[in-house]
């Protein structure tokens, strides 16, 4: 069998129960909800790093976050890195993106785009957000082309939320364009490909198009409040508290305590609606798939960098949280020539896990410097897609964000089956949950008497798994 296409979507800060194979029954996900019921769908997949550019060099590498040295927004990935996208390039893959990348300091006022290492993409149509910041944001050259500026203004019923695009002139509908073109081009090359379609979305701002987010509005007291006690507060972490009053150390607004009731619920509204344009914008890359007839021998991964707390345990955005909703993401593959499909996976698995298994995919020998296990063996079934692939999954944030700095906010994540726990490094405290007995995360056992042996050894766990994240190089060459 000749190497299989890769058709690699990743949008933005989407949690996991956000489309109905997850068990939402309020978003419209048909597209996705098929791909999975075909493909495999992978029920405990999770980020190693709750933030976008740790994410994303971490998954783009198959390397942890302290590996790659790229563990904050704000830093770039070293050049020595390579990524799964250069691999795969030197190995004779046309490699394309659209969209975002996220993996190098991105400060409008500084750079006329992001700046790039040897990261094998030979079509690359970028644009880290639709925001017009940047000239070389190619969203709004086609914006413009098509005689429109970006124009999305504050809901007048809520603060919380813009008034989108509408569809046609959507980011995500031109990231699907951009995909379309490129899966049309390769229609009769012998080549492999592997294409990014990096979407924006669900990132805030909230600002689905008034079309998508109407049916909402129409049911929007139906719509679920945030999981929040006020208890948390005191329970739980400072920087929890501080994101309370205000996401990203209070800087970037929704404070918690001000928002009313219909506020929470046109958030999740717009959220959803948000993740429901990115369904039908991936149904038009799949029908390109299969009316070039690229679908039998490509592989589709559907996912995101990171989570998203939208309210849950009292804040709003990203930071220095390892709550289900910020590190458990989606995560579906399919590839009908190459894998059994039509499961559902309970394996515990990471993203770090995604890079080695594109390279066995392929037929390539192992890069050594990856630190994640191919998922294939899963893929085909040749493996038992039960929890005990992994014992465990690791995450951490250093520092990750500009803004949490009394204390400085450094903590580490280890999660099994039935345990997590968190240890805040800044701080002589952190985090334990009975998932089991807890799924909402509501209650901290850290200073349990009653846990204090499974803290120890759920503590003694995550020492080793961050053992584990030491960089394997360089190689050893000699005895020595």
């Amino acid at each position: 069998m000749p190497q299989p296409n890769i058709l690699w979507i990743c949008s933005d800060q989407q949690r996991f129960d956000t489309l109905g194979c997850y068990s939402n029954r309020f978003v419209q996900t048909p597209v996705l909800d098929a791909l999975a019921s075909d493909g495999v769908l992978f029920e405990h997949a999770y980020c190693q790093n709750p933030v976008c550019t740790p994410s994303r060099a971490s998954f783009l590498t198959g390397r942890y976050p302290r590996t790659t040295r790229c563990r904050q927004n704000g830093q770039s990935i070293p050049a020595e890195e390579r990524l799964v996208t250069k691999v795969l390039a030197d190995a004779g893959y046309h490699c394309g993106l659209a969209g975002k990348l996220h993996i190098s300091a991105c400060h409008w006022k500084h750079f006329q785009h992001e700046p790039r290492i040897d990261d094998g993409y030979h079509n690359f149509h970028w644009s880290h957000h639709p925001a017009p910041d940047w000239k070389a944001n190619e969203y709004s050259q086609w914006l413009a082309e098509k005689g429109h500026s970006y124009h999305t203004p504050q809901r007048k019923d809520c603060p919380h939320v813009n008034q989108g695009m509408p569809a046609a002139l959507h980011q995500t509908t031109w990231c699907a364009d951009k995909t379309i073109e490129f899966i049309e081009a390769q229609q009769h090359s012998s080549q492999p490909w592997l294409f990014s379609v990096n979407i924006f979305d669900p990132h805030h701002p909230f600002d689905p198009p008034e079309a998508y987010l109407q049916r909402y509005l129409d049911r929007l007291d139906e719509i679920p409040l945030p999981n929040y006690q006020e208890s948390e507060l005191t329970s739980k972490s400072p920087w929890l508290s501080i994101d309370h009053q205000g996401a990203y150390a209070g800087k970037s607004g929704f404070n918690y305590s001000t928002m009313t009731e219909r506020d929470h619920r046109l958030v999740r509204a717009a959220y959803w609606a948000m993740c429901d344009l990115i369904d039908a914008q991936v149904g038009r890359m799949l029908e390109a798939l299969k009316r070039t007839e690229q679908w039998e021998n490509t592989i589709v991964i559907y996912m995101s960098d990171h989570g998203e707390l939208l309210g849950d345990h009292g804040a709003y955005l990203k930071g220095p949280f390892f709550y289900e909703p910020s590190v458990h993401v989606p995560l579906i593959m399919s590839w009908p020539a190459g894998a059994i499909n039509g499961q559902n996976c309970i394996s515990l698995v990471e993203l770090v896990d995604l890079a080695p298994t594109l390279i066995e995919a392929a037929g390539l020998h192992p890069e050594p410097g990856m630190q994640g296990s191919s998922l294939l063996p899963l893929l085909q079934q040749k493996a038992e897609a039960t929890s005990t692939w992994r014992d465990d999954i690791y995450c951490e944030y250093y520092n990750a964000m500009n803004g949490h700095k009394a204390p400085p906010a450094h903590a580490t994540m280890l999660r099994s089956e039935r345990y997590k726990i968190v240890a805040w490094h800044s701080l002589d405290n952190g985090e334990l949950y009975d998932l089991k007995e807890d799924p909402d995360e509501l209650i901290n056992l850290w200073s349990s008497p009653k846990h204090g042996s499974i803290k120890a050894d759920m503590l003694n766990r995550l020492c080793r798994r961050m053992a584990w994240t030491v960089d394997p190089l360089p190689q050893r060459q000699a005895n020595w």
